[in-house]
């Protein structure tokens, strides 16, 4: 699914269109963000795509859903 991740006050976010929801990131496997699943608020498990470290944020990418804890 298309996912935007943004850096806000609090850390990172991660906004789905597709399903109107942004949930703050609580957890990350990969401190530099990259190639790694993140854990959102509402218990989605996201692997992100494999990019460069220097990526800028805002940025939307194709994110894959890996479990569905609601």
């Amino acid at each position: 699914m298309k996912a935007m991740i943004r850096r806000n006050g609090l850390g990172l976010s991660i906004y789905m269109a597709k399903k109107d929801v942004e949930e703050p990131v609580v957890a990350v496997e990969n401190e530099d963000l990259w190639g790694g699943l993140v854990l959102v608020r509402n218990g989605w498990l996201l692997a992100l795509p494999d990019l460069p470290q220097s990526s800028r944020l805002p940025i939307t990418v194709e994110a894959k859903k890996q479990s569905d804890r609601d």
